[in-house]
């Protein structure tokens, strides 16, 4: 395979949508729309509790887990930047010993690179872009773009977000990148016959150019619940100022960026009730952000691993996966990588956190030096090799 020549458009259609479901409550019904199911392997069983009341949603961890994964921090806004105290950069300082700037490890990291081939994995917000107030406005500048396009010419790239696919790539807009939304459980690949075989959810379609693709959605099933939940969640939020529902297609996002944090725990609320009708579903957190997803055994780190498997990479040698990401659902890639000691994590963080990365990197413009410097380094190189 020519790592150089990756030109694969996303994708626009849908798994069709035949029964509406709104009204009819979801957990007494099979779920199993013609032409939908999910292997027995890829569910989870998640004991659930009813909760209920404010009391148990602080006692069970709901708002706990809100605050650590939103740690406090002013307001972002453009060419503004915080002032640290001597403390905090001491922190950081000492954070660094254990998880080393890619940028001043870079030379250690092509050194273990020499002779293989880079397959190239990267989260969207905040870590492509900014994290900003409102998603919708999550937009990464030109120069990260020619950035993403001119690594894309070199590496198989991909973007892994938890987006929906086709919101992803409408903000990133290069054909030459494979796209894996709603946090792995929406993905385009190259057709790969084994890859079909083996992932019963994966089939044969076309993208915009008429060129043929696999694609794979282990959760096409739950596309009416969600959609059901979707449309809850907008109307229980609705007298909650800042809140914002996003569907991204195989997930429900409650961002809570906006939202006064002493009313948090209404928002929990909102969601932790709601939750108790859907034992299908199930919660994760990301920065100011909650996020609704299916009960199955999926997540980004599977989702780099079947993205390896469609381009003929897995389990290979000669191939060094590198997966830069900002958010707790990063940590499934992350640790897949390092526990299979195949790659490299890159987490990116301002402030010290534990990680299953190996390496860092501050912020979006680091990131972007980073791809620029791998480019670079590789095109030095013959046959993409470094």
């Amino acid at each position: 395979m020519d790592l150089k020549s990756n030109h694969t458009p996303v994708l626009t259609d849908t798994v069709p949508i035949t029964k509406s479901r709104l009204g009819v409550h979801s957990s007494l019904l099979p779920y199993s729309p013609t032409g939908a199911t999910i292997p027995h392997g890829l569910l989870l069983s998640i004991p659930r509790k009813k909760t209920g009341i404010l009391g148990d949603v602080r006692s069970s961890g709901w708002l706990d887990a809100m605050k650590s994964s939103s740690p406090s921090a002013k307001k972002i806004t453009k060419d503004v930047h915080e002032f640290a105290s001597p403390d905090a950069d001491d922190a950081y300082s000492t954070w660094l010993l254990r998880y080393p700037s890619a940028l001043t490890s870079f030379e250690q990291m092509t050194n273990h690179a020499k002779g293989k081939k880079i397959a190239l994995f990267l989260d969207y917000d905040g870590t492509l872009s900014p994290i900003v107030d409102d998603p919708d406005s999550a937009l990464m500048c030109d120069n990260m773009r020619a950035a993403v396009r001119k690594a894309a010419e070199y590496f198989p790239t991909a973007i892994i977000s938890g987006r929906s696919r086709d919101k992803v790539y409408e903000f990133v807009g290069i054909t030459e990148l494979y796209y894996a939304g709603s946090h792995g459980m929406d993905i385009i690949s190259p057709v790969r016959q084994s890859v079909s075989d083996n992932h019963p959810n994966c089939i044969s379609s076309t993208d915009k150019q008429g060129k043929e693709v696999n694609l794979f959605q282990p959760a096409a099933e739950f596309l009416p619940m969600i959609d059901e939940v979707f449309t809850l969640l907008v109307e229980r939020t609705k007298e909650i100022e800042g809140a914002k529902v996003e569907n991204n297609k195989f997930c429900v996002s409650v961002h809570y960026r906006n939202v006064l944090e002493k009313n948090w725990d209404t928002v929990g609320q909102c969601v932790n009730e709601l939750l108790e009708d859907y034992p299908r579903l199930r919660l994760t957190h990301g920065r100011k952000v909650l996020e609704i997803r299916p009960v199955i055994d999926w997540d980004k780190g599977k989702a780099v691993t079947f993205l390896l498997e469609s381009l003929g990479l897995r389990n290979r040698e000669d191939v060094l996966p590198i997966y830069v990401g900002d958010d707790r659902t990063d940590e499934d890639a992350f640790k897949v990588l390092r526990e299979e000691t195949r790659g490299y994590g890159i987490l990116v963080s301002s402030a010290p956190k534990e990680s299953n990365a190996v390496y860092s990197l501050r912020d979006p413009s680091e990131v972007m030096e980073f791809l620029k410097s791998l480019v670079v380094c590789t095109a030095s190189s013959q046959n993409g090799l470094i």
